[in-house]
């Protein structure tokens, strides 16, 4: 398959939901990114190590990186519902919007050679709440707080125009991923049975899957076709009240405690007027310029995200390595994962046996750093440390390294952290310009006896959690090989089931 040319690309707001996933994507195509960040050790965590850090708080260094950028994706700004919209918190709103548009575009006008092309993100609350009309490019500005906003972005944005670099506005629907945006915050209410409408349930809902998303920003990148504003929604919008049943239904749960709308207002103020109301838009621009959707319908989209691995398995522990370690502490349960990776094995191996990318691989719930200093020489005997968190508990992690073999495995140990005994083990193979992974985790959840409960009722929910989207990670850095008859789920190669879901 033809490959664009790799382009120099900063990308603003990287350690975001979508910033991460672009990220992974934009290097699977060759392209380098340039992260511009507030936190160079918590991007570093995040992004693995592959994208370079521009600091945010640095502005000659953003000065010395954009003449060398072929392009911008500009995707920052604070997050719309963490708080009342006071009006301290609408002016914080405003500045990580459009005043960080500002200052990214006098860096444009100071520069001496400008990236060619700027894709900015924007979103469909230009448009106001405006029940059931249907709603494209064409539409006019609605009212409210938030339509004002975006239309004061979207300026900004077209400022670089007047300077040579083509603008792109992607007015950005409700982005589902299970590890970020809204359908993050709605997954632990479902899955216990407490999800319901939101107010009457006959507000648009205009979503989009995050790998749709993905892809309309790396055709924004190349083709200059993609110019001005594009709704970035699937074709098919729905209503809330259809939107809680679908969300139900992959879960297998009920739907049938409804919010109700003075709750919302209670406890959101104005802000709870983006979730009673709606916007019903269609992405005209997106289908002109002939995009195929992967997820057009929400169905397909939601099972993508919460449905359960086929090609994951965790049971009783069997074959357990005749090893010191597991002899020392034995392991109850094993976790096993084959993965047909769309990438030469000298490259997939390099990517995995490099700490620094386990954060990209790694849910950002999860809050994951690296506290051994990098680089890290990889061989046996080497110990690394890390810190994350399970919920709101803070806990560390120190894993050795038992097996190091270039090329075809190693394997990692615990030997402090949350379970009595963890030993994964790492197999690659080459299968033509293809590669084979195989993960076995020989591993014993804490509290003893009563460990095969937990691991019932958490441990191996979480590890199905964190694998999935291990697996959806590696699918955006590498993409997964085409199925074939030769390695199917009968075949020898064990090719994962989950392709077609998650590239």
């Amino acid at each position: 398959m033809h490959r664009p040319k790799p382009l120099r690309i900063l990308v603003t707001g990287a350690t975001g939901f979508v910033g991460r996933a672009l990220s992974l994507r934009l290097a699977r195509d060759g392209h380098q990114v340039l992260a511009w960040v507030r936190s160079p050790e918590r991007a570093r965590a995040l992004l693995g190590a592959g994208p370079e850090l521009v600091p945010a708080g640095d502005e000659a260094a953003l000065n010395s990186a954009l003449p060398s950028c072929d392009a911008v994706v500009h995707l920052a700004g604070e997050n719309l519902f963490a708080g009342r919209w006071t009006s301290a918190r609408k002016r914080r709103l405003v500045e990580s919007r459009v005043g960080l548009t500002q200052r990214l575009l006098a860096a444009l006008e100071a520069c001496p050679a400008r990236p060619r092309t700027l894709v900015a993100a924007s979103a469909i609350g230009f448009y106001g709440d405006r029940g059931d009309e249907v709603l494209d490019e064409e539409s006019a500005r609605g009212e409210g707080f938030l339509a004002d906003l975006c239309e004061r972005w979207e300026a900004s944005a077209r400022g670089a125009a007047r300077l040579g670099t083509r603008v792109c506005s992607l007015r950005i629907g409700i982005v589902l991923g299970a590890e970020g945006g809204a359908l993050a915050r709605m997954l632990l209410p479902f899955h216990l049975g407490l999800g319901g409408r939101l107010g009457s349930g006959r507000q648009w809902m205009s979503w989009i899957a995050l790998d749709d998303l993905l892809e309309m920003i790396v055709r924004a990148l190349h083709d200059p076709r993609w110019s001005g504003p594009v709704n970035a929604t699937a074709p098919e919008p729905v209503t809330n009240a259809d939107f809680t049943r679908a969300l139900g239904h992959a879960l297998g749960r009920p739907t049938c405690l409804p919010v109700p709308a003075c709750a919302l207002r209670l406890a959101l103020g104005e802000a709870a007027g983006v979730l009673l109301g709606g916007q019903r838009v269609r992405p005209r621009r997106a289908l002109e310029l002939g995009l195929r959707f992967r997820h057009p319908v929400l169905a397909s989209a939601l099972q993508a995200q919460v449905q359960a691995l086929p090609t994951l398995s965790i049971g009783a522990a069997r074959e357990v390595p005749d090893v010191p370690y597991l002899r020392e502490r034995r392991a109850r349960f094993l976790l096993e994962q084959t993965t047909h990776i769309d990438a030469p094995l000298a490259q997939v191996f390099e990517f995995f046996s490099r700490a620094e990318n386990l954060g990209a691989m790694t849910p950002p719930r999860l809050s994951f750093s690296i506290r051994t200093a990098l680089p890290i020489g990889m061989r046996p005997g080497a110990q690394i440390e890390y810190r994350m968190s399970l919920g709101p508990l803070p806990m560390s992690w120190r894993t050795r390294i038992d097996l190091w073999e270039p090329g075809r495995r190693f394997v990692d140990c615990q030997l402090k952290g949350p379970y009595r005994a963890w030993y994964h083990e790492h197999s690659f193979a080459a299968h033509g310009d293809t590669t084979l992974m195989s993960d076995r985790v020989w591993y014993a959840p804490p509290w003893g006896p009563l460990g095969g409960l937990a691991n019932v009722l958490f441990v191996a929910p979480q590890l199905r959690g964190i694998f999935g989207f291990r697996s959806q990670a590696i699918a955006r850095r590498f993409g997964l090989a085409p199925r074939t008859p030769a390695n199917g789920p009968n075949g020898t190669s064990g090719r994962p089931r989950e392709a077609a879901r998650v590239l």
